[in-house]
């Protein structure tokens, strides 16, 4: 039973009365339809029903009928009777009954138009579910954009269209989808183009309906013939509405013109297609980072190989070397050789700059210089033959090097070196005496000289060679403060007695307790030998 239904129950076990509400869905004449009531009974003839703002009020056999017209957009009326009470109850009962009843009738017919509303629109709810599955399942914009196109044209009636797409590098909108009139290519619509309604409606943002010939335009004629509907595809933030395109609709089957439906429908579907583009757009980003980032870290992973493992001149030397890049790659690097005469050579060089260009003039080098050691017992020739492999390659990127190449031989007690320009080398004796390997000419790059090789006694048993990086020197603290040289000589100094590995592990503990988490300016290398 309804709620109407419980209600006029209520009624008649109260009164004793049926009480039964009618209603006429079409115009005069059109048979009345029962709604709700204690009885189901034939309708009132018409020739009774009174007018609204009158009741009928006869007495029968059995009591008083009494007829109640309902306002409302529809013709109703309350039937009330046979009533065995009085008039001036009825009327009681009435203040309370009639407004129910009108207020029922008023939803009920509210429910009906909705329901036909959704059935008339049925094709067009249809259509947008399609879509939001088609942007759901769809991998890029673009392979949806087709069948989008269609599905919206087939609901429409549109044998022509188009989806248009801002494309930033040429500034233009640019075609993803079309339907009909293929063989006319469709040429990217600039923006300020004044004939053009793509180009009007993405700039004001609004959809229009313009008529046949009205704004006709050139680059617009693959899909167009005659009327045209278009609207803006947007993107809404907090900030407003970002035009992202536009969609075309013309050349209706029926002849007919767009409607303020048919605009309302496709500014729903170019809504959807915003947000997909929008997705799509996150999501290509997010691949993009992504795949960078994957990059980024192969190119680290590649480079920190390039670089060789101490143990590679054991027993000969003992090493402990650390390459620590400011971004992913960078231009640091060292080298370690063994060479005849269980003579063991080393280098450290830093390419001016970090970051990609600095990484490949260091896989370079690097390479270079494994064949060159392996060619001359001089260093400075070392040096020399290496500056003619890379010239070209530092002419024409305005890079250079600073470098430093030493051989140490452990039989006749001698360290022979050639520095170009690196000035974190040194020497710690047995006694802590420090000792700078100097620079014997600029770093490579910069001249076409070569350094002269130089020559000092080595202690195998107690001397210690560094060599480091200004990266480590020129380590900031939160304050901005560099860290500079000292306290990393200090740091060796104090613990030279220790094995390489330690005495690396303690300076970059240094550092570490010095900069916190203030970010790296530079790459930093350190280099720890003993023999």
């Amino acid at each position: 039973m309804s709620e109407l239904g419980e209600v006029l129950q209520a009624f008649l076990e109260a009164t004793g009365s049926d009480a039964v509400v009618w209603r006429r869905d079409g115009g005069e004449g059109a048979p009345l339809r029962f709604i709700a009531g204690t009885r189901r009974t034939d309708p009132p003839d018409d020739s009774i029903l009174p007018a609204l703002g009158t009741v009928l009020d006869e007495p029968t056999e059995r009591g008083r009928l009494v007829i109640v017209p309902v306002a409302g957009p529809r013709a109703g009326w309350l039937v009330l009777g046979p009533c065995p009470i009085q008039r001036t109850e009825i009327d009681r009962y009435l203040k309370f009954l009639r407004p129910v009843v009108t207020q029922y009738l008023q939803n009920t017919l509210e429910v009906e138009h909705a329901a036909n509303e959704l059935a008339e629109r049925y094709e067009e709810i249809n259509l947008l579910y399609s879509i939001s599955e088609i942007l759901g399942r769809t991998v890029s914009l673009e392979d949806g954009a087709a069948t989008i196109l269609r599905e919206v044209s087939e609901t429409v009636g549109a044998r022509r269209g188009s989806i248009l797409i801002f494309d930033h590098e040429q500034n233009a909108l640019v075609a993803i989808a079309r339907m009909g009139g293929e063989g006319t290519p469709i040429p990217p619509i600039a923006l300020d183009d004044e004939c053009s309604v793509s180009a009007h409606v993405f700039r004001t943002l609004h959809s229009v309906i313009v008529e046949g010939g009205q704004m006709q335009c050139d680059a617009e004629q693959a899909f167009r013939r005659g009327a045209m509907l278009t609207v803006p595809i947007l993107w809404t933030t907090q900030e407003g509405s970002e035009p992202l395109g536009v969609v075309n609709l013309s050349d209706r089957r029926s002849g007919q013109a767009f409607s303020a439906g048919d605009q309302k429908l496709v500014t729903a579907i170019a809504s959807q297609i915003g947000a997909a583009i929008q997705n799509a757009r996150l999501v290509r980003q997010s691949l993009d980072q992504q795949r960078l980032q994957q990059e980024m870290q192969l190119a680290h992973d590649l480079q920190m190989k390039l670089l060789p493992d101490a143990a590679h001149v054991a027993p000969e030397a003992t090493v402990a070397a650390r390459v620590v890049p400011a971004e992913d790659v960078g231009g640091d690097f060292y080298n370690l050789y063994r060479l005849s005469d269980r003579r063991i050579g080393v280098m450290i060089g830093d390419v001016s700059g970090h970051g990609y260009q600095a990484a490949l003039i260091m896989a370079l080098t690097m390479s270079a210089s494994a064949i060159h050691a392996q060619g001359t017992a001089d260093p400075a020739e070392m040096l020399l033959r290496l500056y003619n492999s890379v010239k070209e390659e530092l002419t024409t990127t305005e890079m250079f090097v600073s470098a430093l190449y030493a051989v140490v031989d452990r039989e006749r007690r001698e360290l022979r070196y050639g520095n170009m320009g690196h000035p974190h080398a040194f020497v710690i004796t047995r006694d802590g005496a420090v000792e700078r390997l100097v620079a014997g000419g600029p770093p490579l790059g910069m001249l076409d000289d070569a350094p002269d090789s130089m020559t000092r006694a080595w202690d195998p048993e107690g001397d210690v060679l560094l060599l480091f990086t200004d990266g480590i020197t020129d380590a900031r603290n939160r304050e901005g403060q560099r860290l500079d040289e000292a306290p990393v000589l200090e740091c060796v100094v104090k613990h030279r007695d220790e094995p390489p590995a330690q005495i690396a592990g303690r300076v970059f503990a240094l550092l570490d307790n010095y900069t916190g988490d203030t970010p790296r300016r530079d790459d930093l290398t350190l280099v720890v030998l003993k023999s």
